[in-house]
C-alpha cells in the first residue's frame, strides 16, 4: 500500500467512526476544502467542518458504521476514491426529532484529492434525500 492510500484510509476510518477534526486533520492541509452536491451538508466548505458533521451525526445514529467496499488510488492525479455503504439506526437524539428507530443503508463516494502529502480537497458524493427518508426525517 502507497504511503498516500495508506494516509487516506487513515483520514477515513477516522471521519466515518466519529472521531472529528482532531483526529482527522492529522492527514489534511490547513484550510482542506470539502464539497457535495447534497442539500444535507450543502453549506459545509471545508473538511472540519465535514469531520465534525460526521462526528454529530453518530449521536443520533450511535451503531453508525461503514461498509467499505472499494478504495483506490489514481497516482497520476493524486486522487483516491473509497466506495462505502453507511448503515445504522436512529435510536439515539437528534435529527430533526424524536428517534424513529428507522434504519439507514446510505451508498457514498469520497474522491479525496491529495497535494503532497496531504489531503487538500474531499468531494462526497451522496444521494442525501433518500437517506434522510430512509430514517424518517423527511
Amino acid at each position: 500500500m502507497s504511503d498516500t492510500l495508506e494516509k487516506a484510509m487513515n483520514f477515513f476510518d477516522a471521519c466515518e467512526t466519529g472521531k472529528g477534526w482532531e483526529a482527522c486533520k492529522l492527514y489534511c492541509h490547513p484550510g482542506a476544502t470539502f464539497s457535495a452536491q447534497a442539500g444535507a451538508i450543502a453549506d459545509i466548505n471545508d473538511l472540519e467542518g465535514y469531520t465534525e458533521w460526521m462526528k454529530n451525526l453518530l449521536t443520533p445514529i450511535p451503531d453508525g458504521r461503514y461498509e467499505l467496499k472499494s478504495f483506490s488510488e489514481d497516482e497520476s492525479r493524486q486522487c483516491v476514491t473509497a466506495f462505502a455503504v453507511f448503515h445504522g439506526t436512529q435510536t439515539g437524539p437528534g435529527g430533526p426529532g424524536e428517534p424513529t428507530g428507522k434504519t439507514i443503508e446510505a451508498d457514498y463516494v469520497y474522491a479525496i484529492q491529495f497535494e503532497g502529502d496531504l489531503i487538500k480537497h474531499l468531494t462526497k458524493i451522496w444521494n442525501d434525500t433518500i437517506s434522510l427518508e430512509q430514517l424518517g426525517w423527511v
